[in-house]
């Protein structure tokens, strides 16, 4: 396994969200990012989550009930198991980053796979 410290996938998780183009970073609304080591233990296997209402689903209500920010979870371990080269982690963190804030926009994991983004 490739030897990335937390600082440094920090970091290509930041460039990856960056990569996004300004006109959809400006839409992302009440979303924290985080990064973990491992996933759920269901489902070892996980690169990340998105949890929370996505924009298309959100209604009048959503406003005066939503306290805390939909997440989107990137976990690092199996991003590195996954990976031969610091290459391919760079390309799987942003991948994965740009799958899990697609889900935010309400696009689902089968409308991802055709676009590439699985």
């Amino acid at each position: 396994m490739l030897d990335i410290g937390e600082y440094e996938f920090e970091r290509l998780v930041g460039e990856a969200l960056d990569s996004i183009p300004s006109r959809l970073r400006d839409l992302i609304d009440n979303v924290a990012i985080f990064i973990d080591d491992e996933p759920p233990a269901d489902d070892p296997d996980l690169l990340g989550l998105y949890e929370g209402v996505p924009l298309t689903e959100r209604g009048d209500g959503y406003f005066g009930t939503a306290l805390l920010p939909d997440t989107v979870t990137i976990f690092r371990l199996p991003i590195l198991r996954l990976c031969a080269s610091r290459e391919q982690v760079v390309d799987e963190v942003r991948i994965t980053v740009v799958h899990e804030v697609a889900h935010h926009f309400g696009i689902e994991d089968d409308r991802l796979h055709e676009l590439g983004w699985s």
